[in-house]
Formats: C-alpha cells, sequence, structure tokens
C-alpha cells in the first residue's frame, strides 16, 4: 500500500514539474511596448493582426528606426522587419506574422547623434 502511495505521488510530482517547466519558456505574444529613454520615441507590437507601429515622440529634427529580430529554433538570427518614423505627422505601421517556431525581439533606435537603441524582451505566438 506505501509503495502504490509512493508511486502515485512521484507521478504527479514529475508532471507538476514538466507543466511548470513549459510555462516558463519564451514570453507569448501579447501587445507589448518598449520606449526610449527620454521620450524619444516607441515601438509596439500589437497582437491583433501582428502589426509592428513606430512613433517618434519629439519634434527634434531626428527620428526612430525599428526592426524586428527572429531567431529559429534551428539556424541563425535574421532582420525580418524594418521600420522607421520622423518627419511626419503620425506613426508609421507594418504588418508581419509572429509565428511560434522561433524567438522574436524588437529593436528600436534614436536616429540622432551617438543615437541609443533598446530591447524588448523575446517573444513568439
Amino acid at each position: 500500500m506505501m509503495k502504490s502511495w509512493l508511486t502515485r505521488a512521484a507521478v504527479v510530482g514529475g508532471v507538476a514539474v514538466t507543466m511548470i517547466a513549459g510555462f516558463a519558456g519564451t514570453a507569448m505574444a501579447d501587445d507589448k511596448t518598449i520606449r526610449l529613454p527620454g521620450g524619444y520615441g516607441t515601438m509596439t507590437f500589437i497582437d491583433d493582426g501582428d502589426v509592428f507601429k513606430i512613433c517618434d515622440t519629439r519634434a527634434d529634427g531626428h527620428g526612430v528606426s525599428g526592426e524586428v529580430w527572429f531567431q529559429p529554433w534551428i539556424g541563425d538570427e535574421d532582420i525580418v522587419l524594418s521600420i522607421d518614423d520622423g518627419g511626419d505627422a503620425g506613426c508609421d505601421k507594418k504588418g508581419y506574422n509572429v509565428g511560434n517556431d522561433g524567438e522574436y525581439q524588437m529593436r528600436l533606435c534614436w536616429d540622432g547623434p551617438n543615437g541609443t537603441c533598446i530591447w524588448s524582451d523575446e517573444f513568439n505566438e
């Protein structure tokens, strides 16, 4: 009787550990926004429709540029989307189908002197 109870407890414990490990991986896609320090610009991934939006938020004569990097589970990373904004009213948008066959990261840069760049956390669908 005791051996049967220990076997069941071990199985349940193993399942619990496997489930926790499975949920601790890459963040799933939801809307995500990164912001440059100093209020120079933002870049947002809009999950509903897989759209990337970039906004130059300072009228300083310099724009902002963004990239979406993709690292497949097997193979080399690559830039899959480039987008910029500046010199016009409003923000710019581009669509790109984000999948679950690797990890994605957004990179946002201010295009001024000594431009600053920031990275998002990794995500996928």
